[in-house]
């Protein structure tokens, strides 16, 4: 049987920086990824966090505007306008498409058209099954760890690291995060007013049956990406209406005056409820969406998946010699980055919703305040003292004034 020391599963941002750095640390790598063009059928509005590329060495063309501005819709409708970063746009066709090639240059083996079917470890070794749908084989190859990054709708039932026992990694209540999401690339006859294209926007609005939605409008070289996300399932001509009556009101304020020649509709299933409890088992490590590292507030989840791909790569490589204790290693570094602040913000989702008017509070906070936004992007490992007492004391005065709604 094929052995390796690392398979990944899936290559978005989270499996691609997995591969590339592990390679680079010497780790055999092997990438099973199930779509033909890497990128292609993700539902994404690709909005990357200042500094992104610098941080994770990806070239710059990938950018395909830096966005000063963050608006901040509330249910009203009014418009809350932040001034931060800048933030970058790009497309997930070329954002993981760039990382996959960066993993190929590093020595990873990136083999798509790979859909993962099972595990089955003894926490040694773990054979990975899946069907090789250009072969139409199924197939097996071993390795000392697996890295499972396959995002929202992975399957973690074939996860087995003891004999006859179900899989510790599966989390009861991950149907009640999954999101129903639709997008809209708008492509036009000539460019839309010029703010858009210096803007990332962000809609909260309820839909018509009274559940919570998420918008966006991120600005793309030929293109706009409109969509929206909401939790739960919508049937599908629900979810249409309620983009298009989304997409009209972008429409009159962006682009009244040019001619839509063309619309490529997107639809998926994303996440935006609490991390996974578990980020590991026995060798097998979980990454990305998959471990459910996306901020509620936004249902992003790119900075996350790509750090943890890159505290994976650096746990495996520095412990060798047991599997298992690296992915323990990784499980702990990943829930200290990342847990606390994931869970506040579903906490503050939640918070939000059950008083509609609080949004509108919390905007106008945001944007009298840029550095309480900065504050808030960060993660708690990067904190200075003084970054968490301003925190602090803004998150008081929000909560004092949101008890008045």
């Amino acid at each position: 049987m094929e052995t390796v020391d690392l398979v990944v599963i899936g290559c978005g941002p989270a499996g691609a920086t997995a591969a590339r750095e592990a390679a680079r640390r010497g780790l055999e790598t092997v990438v099973l990824e199930k779509d033909a063009v890497i990128g292609a059928k993700r539902v994404c509005a690709a909005g990357l966090r200042p500094g992104f590329c610098e941080e994770f060495d990806l070239p710059r063309d990938i950018v395909h505007f830096d966005t000063s501005r963050l608006a901040l819709f509330d249910n009203d409708g009014r418009e809350h306008e932040v001034l931060f970063g800048p933030g970058h746009t790009s497309t997930r066709e070329e954002l993981d498409g760039t990382m996959a090639a960066l993993a190929v240059r590093e020595g990873a083996d990136i083999r798509t058209h790979s859909l993962f079917r099972s595990i089955e470890s003894d926490g040694k070794r773990a054979v990975v099954e899946y069907a090789d749908a250009i072969a139409g084989q199924r197939k097996q190859i071993a390795a000392r760890n697996v890295f499972v990054a396959s995002g929202a709708t992975v399957n973690l039932a074939g996860v087995r690291t003891e004999p006859d026992a179900a899989s510790r990694l599966e989390y009861d209540r991950w149907r009640d995060g999954l999101m129903t999401t639709l997008q809209y690339r708008v492509y036009l006859d000539a460019p839309a007013i010029d703010i858009a294209y210096r803007t990332l926007e962000l809609h909260y609005y309820p839909s018509r049956d009274g559940r919570q939605i998420v918008a966006w409008m991120f600005p793309k070289r030929d293109h706009l990406a409109i969509g929206l996300g909401l939790v739960g399932k919508l049937p599908g001509l629900e979810l249409r209406a309620e983009l298009d009556a989304f997409t009209e009101r972008v429409r009159t304020r962006l682009y009244a005056h040019r001619r839509v020649v063309a619309i490529k509709e997107e639809g998926h299933l994303l996440y935006g409820g609490d991390p996974r409890p578990r980020f590991s088992d026995g060798n097998v490590l979980l990454g990305g969406t998959a471990a459910g590292l996306v901020d509620a507030t936004n249902g992003e989840g790119i900075y996350e998946a790509a750090m943890s791909g890159r505290l994976a790569a650096e746990a495996l490589a520095e412990d060798r010699s047991d599997p298992v204790r690296a992915a323990a290693r990784y499980a702990g570094r990943v829930g200290s980055q990342f847990v606390r602040r994931l869970v506040h913000r579903v906490q503050l989702m939640r918070f939000m919703e059950n008083r509609p008017a609080r949004y509108a509070l919390l905007f106008e906070q945001l944007s009298r305040f840029p550095r309480f936004a900065d504050a808030l992007q960060k993660d708690d490992g990067v904190r200075t003292l003084r970054d968490k007492a301003w925190l602090y004391g803004q998150a008081l005065w929000f909560a004092v004034r949101a008890a008045r709604c």
